[in-house]
């Protein structure tokens, strides 16, 4: 809807494409000072701090687990999560996860996931809802710069996330910058 890389057809990658960009990296388990660096980026925002979110994950065990330690330090301080999406690493199509995670219109999205279902389901998101990358926040695997390859450059503009060392990390024409921890 929002990406015309995505809206020539289905926002599906195919596995040809994937293929291109070699073997991707597995999510592994989230640090102490990555959940720290999210809750704070999210928290000291330059449009103001988020109230609402609603975290997305896919189903490995990794991700599921970042996933549930955000939103159980997201309610710690006080906010609310509106709700936890989960979609699998490969599918026919995004869309009933893709509304879901829309849905309720929060502050901000949340994603802990495999690096080739998050390009699926972003470019799914952008076909199909109003969702806005800029307000989208990723764990660590979501940095490789093969992700807005595989999704398209439009399509993750001004995603931001962080490192498992609690550096972050911005999507920007397609290019991923990484800034070390301080």
């Amino acid at each position: 809807m929002n990406d015309p890389e995505a809206s020539s057809g289905s926002p599906l990658i195919s596995s040809e494409e994937a293929a291109a960009y070699g073997e991707l990296p597995s999510p592994r388990p989230y640090t102490h000072a990555e959940l720290r660096s999210l809750i704070g980026l999210l928290t000291a925002r330059r449009h103001g701090p988020v109230g609402t979110v609603v975290v997305g994950h896919s189903r490995d065990a990794a991700s599921r687990s970042a996933a549930a330690a955000f939103a159980a330090a997201w309610r710690a301080t006080g906010r609310p999560v509106l709700d936890v999406v989960d979609w699998p690493e490969h599918a026919a199509s995004w869309l009933r996860a893709a509304r879901r995670f829309t849905d309720g219109a929060p502050d901000a999205w949340v994603v802990a996931a495999a690096p080739l279902g998050w390009a699926q389901m972003s470019r799914r998101l952008r076909h199909s809802t109003d969702w806005d990358p800029s307000r989208t926040y990723g764990f660590a695997p979501l940095g490789d710069s093969r992700v807005p390859a595989l999704a398209g450059a439009a399509t993750l503009q001004g995603m931001q996330g962080v490192a498992s060392d609690g550096g972050s990390w911005t999507i920007d024409r397609g290019w991923v910058t990484h800034t070390v921890a301080r």
